[in-house]
């Protein structure tokens, strides 16, 4: 077995060990509520930041603006407007792949 497939198989053990340390550790204990409200913004909380990293990152530490922030500006403007998540989607492809094709 190669390197690639052996961090692949590590990953996937450890993976499965993280999983399983949730429900080993809590059993069948009741979560307060204080903690419950905590973990349910970390997934709101980590789409954000790979929304912001993946639009706004560039090379490096540096902040880049171009197609993909006028993207996400335009999909918050539908979703502000109709609510449609596909609409959302459609338009921020539809921004991005014109304004790069235009500059």
């Amino acid at each position: 077995m190669n390197g690639g497939w052996t961090v692949v198989v590590v990953l996937a053990v450890g993976t499965a060990a993280i999983k399983a340390a949730g429900p080993a550790l809590v059993g069948g204990r009741e979560l307060s509520p204080g903690l419950l409200r905590v973990i349910s913004l970390f997934a709101p909380a980590l789409l954000a930041a790979l929304i912001v990293v993946e639009t706004f990152g560039g090379s490096g530490r540096s902040l880049v603006l171009d197609a993909r922030a006028a993207g996400l500006a335009a999909a918050a403007l539908v979703l502000l407007t109709t609510e449609s998540l596909i609409g959302a989607v459609v338009s921020a492809a539809g921004v991005t792949a014109l304004l790069r094709l235009v500059t």
